[in-house]
């Protein structure tokens, strides 16, 4: 789909089901003409923007090979917070922005993650398929832990981590978490403070949480952090969260401490491979309760998430820069 309103080119790529009417006209009203190929296939990407000014990714990957072979591509403008897919690097040898939307599902992620832990730690899918009148008396092997007597870790402690403890604090008798990112400064204590949060480090959270949930970036550092050795290190029959991406962790790892009994459930949004294949470890397990990367997802933010990217494009259209970069141009 083509629509021609002015000289500067922006190019969706993949849209799948989410309607992206709004960001067009609001990328019609700031001078380009769109175009929408429905595609994450990185030959059909470069035929079909190869004027492009802009590049509106959903899920597409956006490769070195894909930057360099559009010459006019100033801002690739993405539809989430994670960057992972696109290589900034790239980008950034090339003078191109990439943009994310900072803080719009801050709200939702850290609702799914509580309901998610929640789902697990009280065993609900063993129960809910439980509940039927033959099974009806049925329990599980071990019984679920009292939250006011367990240990709530967050590793990591940006917006999204600190909304959970928020929400989650007052259910735990103790919520602990990591950050090396975050600074040590009077605002950033008191605020945990007020939010009841222990900072700790890295191996004290990993010891000590009964249910760790996950809020990193993917980066080189992060990828497959949560491994074999990470795993053996949590307490016994703990539980760990993901809403963040499913790189962070060695999945084949996980499902071998699920099928050991060392964790008792894992609650995942993301997984390394998205939609996974049918033989996948985690997959149809009743120990881990399992959502499609659904997380971010609501009523507000189906329209903020193409508001925003529509956005910065119009920004950058407007005063050369985009409102909310994720790296350094110039």
């Amino acid at each position: 789909m083509t629509t021609d309103r002015g000289t500067r080119i922006a190019v969706y790529t993949d849209t799948d089901d989410t309607d992206v009417s709004s960001g067009v006209r609001l990328l019609e009203a700031a001078g380009y003409t769109v175009r929408v190929l429905g595609s994450r296939d990185a030959a059909e990407i470069i035929e079909g923007a190869r004027d492009a000014e802009v590049l509106l990714p959903g899920y597409a990957s956006v490769t070195r090979e894909i930057i360099e072979a559009l010459p006019d591509l100033k801002l690739i403008a993405l539809m989430s917070m994670g960057f992972d897919y696109v290589d900034v690097d790239a980008a950034t040898e090339r003078g191109v922005w990439v943009t994310n939307v900072p803080g719009a599902a801050t709200e939702e992620v850290a609702t799914h993650a509580l309901a998610i832990l929640l789902h697990a730690v009280r065993q609900l899918p063993f129960y809910l398929a439980s509940a039927t009148p033959g099974e009806w008396n049925s329990r599980a092997e071990t019984a679920p832990p009292r939250l006011s007597e367990t240990t709530l870790g967050i590793v990591g402690l940006g917006k999204i981590g600190r909304e959970l403890a928020r929400l989650a604090g007052p259910l735990f008798g103790r919520v602990v978490g990591y950050d090396p990112l975050l600074p040590d400064t009077p605002e950033v204590r008191a605020e945990l403070d007020r939010l009841g949060v222990t900072r700790a480090g890295l191996a004290d959270v990993r010891r000590e949480a009964n249910v760790l949930s996950l809020h990193l970036p993917l980066t080189s550092e992060t990828e497959r952090m949560i491994d074999a050795a990470f795993l053996a290190e949590m307490p016994t029959g703990s539980v760990l969260v993901n809403v963040s991406r499913g790189a962070l962790i060695d999945e084949q790892a996980l499902a071998d401490a699920l099928d050991a009994g060392h964790l008792s459930a894992a609650a995942l949004d993301v997984l390394a491979e998205e939609p996974p294949s049918a033989s996948h470890p985690l997959v149809g397990r009743p120990d881990v309760v399992l959502t499609p990367h659904i997380a971010y997802f609501s009523a507000r933010t189906e329209t903020e998430y193409v508001r925003i990217q529509a956005q910065n494009a119009a920004s950058y259209a407007d005063a050369g820069a985009p409102d909310s970069p994720v790296n350094r141009i110039g």
